[in-house]
């Protein structure tokens, strides 16, 4: 980064891309956009409304301190949550770009951030869409009379170690919901090192999860904007009906008090406020590129503060939300079996696809609730599928467009390349292995990786880019932003990200299954797993670095310089009508451009001893 100037702006040379250029009407007029900001809103809200919201918030809530953990969480998503969220937004809207190019436009050093985004979503859709293939396949099996999970009387059961309910304390039993995950749908090996050959089974539930995928997305913004109309409300309502339901069965209340009773001690424990944080930032899904890839869709004036504030505050409801409802049955099943609720607590695909289904399998009208149940659950995964795969799509689209278009013809058979490949990379996980590769991919990809990228986010755009927002604001929202946000971007947004980042360092262990222990060889592939997204960091910052070396001392990269110092003259007043301003300005240069070629020009005549006509070379382009 170079700095000149008395008040230490941050200028972004350029290594010539389109991407790196000043937005103009003409570009905004060609991208899409979405219908209706309800559709927006919607994505967004769906996108960050995940599985995580129902199987990770509700355990990490009781066992960081019950009511208690509130406190931490809602200061994290005030001083945390909100805030990038908002930059995310802004970024993406302001530059009309999907995150490579937006990243490469704020900071050229930093560009490989971008990049890395688009690898880790790309990684994660891979494997996340197993997800739904698992949803798609109890959903199936929730249709019969009677619950194949229900009774230890099948096929797959071990009928030794095989309990009707719940076994407690006694750890050589399992439930029957239990040998029906391991046994039925995984037919789990023992290790990595057997994959067991294709579960043909989930092979089809993953076809369908695909299809279903590709055509919520194959029209782009279009489509998925209509889809999301179902798939991020519908939640809503089944979420509601479960907790009527559930609040009236014996127990519940028991569950709720368990959620919810606070443990003032857990609040001077620096791992509580660390979880807090953790999860207000992977819930509402910053780092992945995919919010910067779908508020690029927006029109240029749309008020990115209000939807930020709309999606945070819904997302932190629909966690506590869910909180009830998943207690509220837990407290149910400990009623039943008369065991303590924590024996019963757990968080991860445990808690809704073995937990949950056996609280389902003894409620009044199970057969109604069980597909209603899995359904929620395939809505809830498709959004925040949909987003992933669309930041490799847009990619693709930003980047390679001009190449890739015309030699596919359609934009449809684009989105058709990119889910054909992200399922044949899924395809190990759903051998009878696969649960393994599952869980190393998830520890490596989410946990690992997902720190590391999203504190050079904050850092890219917090700290580089962060005095340029009361200039982007100032043109979209017509105001700048008040010294709260200011405060977050620079202080309290990078303090938070960097503890995050070296908390999961101090506290790092080796990724595990239940009891299983990973080889080391299978360690080093999650590694290779992480450095695939990471690596792009450092590449891009020496490429730029390259770029510069090169540019120094060009008549181009000094006057793009003063072009970049426009933001600044904005947002101090000096200049209102930003558009005429840079267009006077870039005439200016261009004409001093030629005037500065045809003087060479003349100069090298008047010093050649014979008047033999010289090449003019071409005139560089400052737009």
């Amino acid at each position: 980064m170079d700095v000149e100037g008395e008040g230490g702006y941050a200028l972004v040379p350029i290594d010539g891309k389109a991407a790196m250029e000043l937005p103009t009407s003409d570009s905004k007029e060609q991208r899409p956009t979405w219908g209706r900001r309800l559709e927006f809103i919607l994505a967004t809200v769906g996108y960050a409304v995940g599985l995580g919201n129902v199987w990770r918030f509700p355990y990490l809530c009781y066992s960081s301190g019950g009511g208690a953990f509130m406190i931490p969480y809602l200061i994290m998503v005030c001083v945390c949550g909100l805030p990038l969220l908002f930059m995310e937004f802004t970024l993406g809207q302001y530059t009309r770009l999907g995150p490579v190019h937006a990243f490469a436009k704020i900071c050229p050093l930093l560009k490989g951030v971008g990049l890395a985004t688009v690898v880790i979503s790309f990684v994660f859709s891979t494997y996340y869409n197993v997800l739904m293939s698992w949803a798609i396949y109890y959903l199936f099996n929730s249709f019969r009379s009677t619950l194949p999970w229900q009774s230890c009387n099948d096929t797959w059961n071990v009928v030794q170690n095989c309990s009707s309910g719940f076994p407690g304390n006694v750890t050589h039993l399992q439930s029957a919901s239990q040998q029906f995950f391991d046994n039925k749908l995984l037919e789990k090996t023992d290790g990595i090192e057997d994959s067991g050959g294709i579960r043909w089974e989930l092979l089809g539930c993953l076809v369908a999860a695909w299809v279903i995928v590709y055509f919520c997305i194959f029209k782009g913004v279009k489509s998925t904007g209509k889809v999301v109309y179902f798939t991020a409300v519908y939640p809503y309502f089944i979420l509601f009906a479960l907790l009527i339901n559930n609040v009236q069965l014996p127990g519940a209340i028991n569950g709720i008090l368990y959620f919810v009773t606070p443990v003032w001690s857990k609040l001077f424990q620096i791992k509580v406020w660390v979880n807090a944080a953790a999860q207000v930032f992977n819930s509402i899904g910053i780092g992945f590129g995919s919010m910067v890839s779908m508020s690029s869709y927006n029109k240029f004036n749309n008020n990115v503060l209000r939807d930020a504030f709309i999606v945070t505050m819904t997302n932190s409801f629909t966690s506590i939300l869910a909180g009830f409802v998943i207690f509220s049955a837990i407290g149910y099943m400990a009623h039943i079996h008369n065991l303590p609720v924590e024996n019963i607590a757990t968080d991860g695909p445990g808690l809704v696809f073995v937990v949950y289904p056996e609280v389902i399998s003894t409620m009044p009208l199970f057969q109604l609730w069980a597909p209603l149940f899995f359904i929620m659950l395939l809505c809830l995964g498709l959004d925040s599928q949909f987003a992933t795969v669309e930041v490799a799509i847009t990619f693709l689209k930003d980047e390679f467009g001009t190449k890739i278009l015309p030699f596919l013809k359609r934009e449809e058979l684009l989105t058709l390349v990119v889910c054909l490949l992200c399922f044949l990379l899924g395809l190990p996980h759903i051998t009878k292995g696969g649960i393994y590769v599952f869980q190393l991919m998830d520890h490596y990809t989410a946990v690992v990786s997902l720190m590391f990228l999203a504190f050079a986010e904050v850092v890219s755009v917090c700290w580089v880019f962060g005095k340029f927002y009361e200039c982007l604001d100032f043109q979209m929202l017509g105001r700048s932003p008040n010294i709260y946000f200011r405060v977050c971007w620079l202080i309290l947004c990078p303090m938070l990200v960097l503890c995050i980042l070296v908390a999961s360092i101090v506290q790092y262990t080796p990724v595990r299954y239940g009891k299983y222990k990973y080889p080391s060889w299978a360690e080093g592939v999650g590694w290779g797993v992480s450095l695939v997204s990471i690596i792009w960091i450092p590449l891009g910052a020496i490429h730029e670095k390259r770029l510069r070396r090169k540019a120094k001392g060009s008549y181009r990269y000094k006057h793009e310089k003063i072009l970049n110092n426009h933001c600044r003259l904005i947002s101090s007043g000096l200049i209102h009508d930003r558009s005429q301003h840079v267009l006077k300005h870039k005439r200016v240069l261009k004409g001093i451009g030629h005037c500065f070629y045809i003087l060479r020009y003349v100069l090298t005549l008047a010093l050649t001893s014979s008047f033999v006509p010289v090449r003019s070379p071409r005139v560089p382009s400052v737009t």
